[in-house]
């Protein structure tokens, strides 16, 4: 090990904790404003239809962008890209908090979208690159906590934000962190990327960033204009066809934008799509809580944010302990028991009513999380254990890519059916929470979590046959 090597491995906790800041504040963002839609929504005059797009805008550049970025990172150098992402992120935060017009936040939140997916796609590969083998799991452990608590701490200090100040500190807030993140990657991150001779898949990468905007974009869209609208109906065939083609594109040329060789493997796989499982459920009951919590039970914003910290504060203990008892007795039982336990605690909140206590929701959200922070990271371990080690970066970068893509289709799926079963309730088109009419929210929020609910169901029964069959496999080895 030469010099440079020898000082990066002795800074590899700072980088870690640089790496954490940065993926924790990307993360963070993309739930952040969910409890201050309220009051954003009131301040710029808009509906919440409109105003669902600082959300939803946010997450789609992710989605469009971020494979985009993961193979950046490995032509250009982790480290350059990652700074590029701090940069642009930081810059996108100001934006955001010197603004009064929804379409000018809109465009702020997608420039910070694409700052914080060159920092989700090229973070794990850092950490690789600087840890050792014996201490690369604890490590990207701990990234896979500080993403699920960055979605999770979103809603509650949002809250306080909003109750403490304007929405705009929302946003104001990352730019002192920014800058700190961005100085500490100069000084101490790793300085030996290689540049490789090769070219990014254009062709690829246009394809999927139009299947993605497309297809994700009619789906928030069609929520006010309707679905049987020809320009929405025109954007699902559109983005299909693109996506049909990406597909052909990417098993033709060398080198493509994403390798879909590394699905063969049955366990990679089914760690994704449970991950994805997970984030859809937790993203639907991360943007109905705070509107149950302040249009239904009439708490403040602040109050809102406290029973919202919840959620953070049991995984914050949970994940961690998961993480190591996932050494001791390994990943998959306990994705089985913790995708179990966080359908538990969504049918659970689907049976809250108007007057349901506020200890008897808090006990519901506990079991729900307790669920959630058992799941994370041992699934987050199996799937970066699934894959060698030339392609642990593409695998992180498909695992961002997932878990962003649970995060929109969990706003999207929740909102279009809570809207859609409160249109049902009143008789009459709905895209808005309708004052004085409690129960109609109710109906539409119960259609969500019992939903959710069975969709981690769904995934837990997933896991189980994963689990009989890999037992059955070795009783029949050493047979």
């Amino acid at each position: 090990m030469n010099n440079t090597n020898n000082k990066t491995y002795d800074k590899r906790w700072i980088i870690l904790f640089t790496v954490v800041s940065a993926t924790f504040m990307s993360t963070l963002d993309g739930s952040i404003v969910n409890v201050a839609l309220p009051d954003m929504s009131a301040k710029l005059h808009v509906a919440m239809a409109g105003i669902e797009w600082v959300v939803t805008g946010f997450l789609i550049t992710i989605l469009a962008t971020i494979l985009i970025f993961g193979r950046l990172g490995d032509i250009k150098g982790k480290t350059k890209v990652f700074r590029f992402g701090v940069i642009l992120f930081t810059v996108g935060s100001l934006l955001c908090g010197l603004t009064n017009s929804l379409p000018f936040l809109i465009a702020a939140r997608s420039i910070q979208a694409v700052g914080a997916a060159a920092t989700m796609a090229t973070n794990q590969g850092i950490i690789t690159q600087v840890f050792p083998a014996n201490e690369r799991g604890s490590a990207l452990g701990i990234i896979g906590t500080s993403v699920a608590l960055g979605g999770m701490t979103g809603p509650p200090l949002g809250g306080f934000i909003v109750s403490a100040a304007s929405w705009k500190y929302i946003f104001l807030i990352n730019v002192p962190i920014g800058i700190i993140v961005f100085i500490m990657s100069i000084k101490i991150f790793p300085k030996s990327d290689k540049v490789l001779d090769e070219k990014l898949d254009g062709k690829g990468s246009f394809l999927f960033m139009i299947s993605i905007i497309l297809m994700f974009g009619a789906l928030v869209q069609g929520q006010s204009i309707g679905y049987n609208n020809p320009i929405m109906i025109s954007s699902f065939i559109v983005s299909l066809i693109a996506f049909v083609i990406f597909i052909i594109v990417e098993t033709k040329i060398k080198l493509p934008l994403l390798q879909l060789g590394i699905f063969k493997n049955s366990l990679f796989s089914i760690s994704i799509i449970c991950g994805f499982i997970s984030f859809v459920a937790i993203s639907a009951s991360n943007i109905i809580l705070p509107f149950y919590f302040q249009d239904t039970m009439k708490l403040s914003p602040a109050s809102t944010g406290l029973y919202m910290m919840v959620s953070p504060v049991v995984l914050s203990i949970v994940a961690p302990l998961s993480g190591h008892l996932s050494d001791k007795i390994g990943s998959e039982v306990l994705t089985l028991i913790g995708l179990f336990f966080t359908s538990l605690g969504l049918f659970f909140i689907s049976s809250l009513s108007e007057k349901s206590p506020l200890i008897m929701i808090v006990i519901y959200i506990v079991i729900m999380t307790i669920g959630n922070g058992m799941f994370q990271s041992p699934n987050n371990s199996l799937i970066m254990s699934t894959v060698p080690r030339n392609k642990l970066g593409i695998a992180g970068s498909v695992n961002a890519l997932v878990r962003n893509l649970g995060f929109v289709v969990g706003t999207s799926f929740s909102t279009l059916l809570l809207y859609n079963r409160m249109s049902y309730k009143m008789g009459y088109r709905v895209i808005d929470y309708v004052k004085g009419r409690d129960n109609v929210f109710m109906y539409g929020m119960r259609w969500v979590y019992i939903s959710a609910a069975i969709l981690c169901l769904i995934g837990a029964l997933i896991t189980a046959f994963r689990l009989y069959t890999s037992e059955k496999d070795k009783k029949c080895y050493l047979a």
